[in-house]
């Protein structure tokens, strides 16, 4: 009986790890994605509408494997307003998913 009091313990802690993990993660993707939002929004205030490659490069990675890539009408974002777009979207995804702070 105690070891299967200790047992249930066990999975109970490995299952409440396992969600402080995922949020976690989820929390430090949404800190990167508000700071390529405010790169992007500094672009866009000064009125440059191209990408800079090293952003093609970070947006694309991020949306890898998300369901916004699939939604994307375009292969990868170019300019700032289809980046700032494609990470909107990724931003949304991930704040449906759940309530934390």
């Amino acid at each position: 009986m105690i070891e299967e009091a200790c047992l249930a313990i066990e999975r109970l802690s490995q299952s409440e790890r396992a969600a402080r993990d995922h949020k976690r993660a989820r929390r430090k993707k949404m800190r990167y994605i508000d700071g390529l939002l405010n790169e992007l929004e500094l672009l866009n205030l000064s009125e440059q509408v191209r990408l800079p490659e090293q952003l093609v490069g970070a947006v694309d990675r991020l949306l890898e494997g998300t369901p916004v890539r699939d939604r994307l009408e375009i292969e990868k974002p170019e300019t700032v307003g289809q980046a700032m777009d494609a990470l909107y979207e990724v931003q949304d995804s991930l704040m449906v998913g759940g309530d934390d702070d």
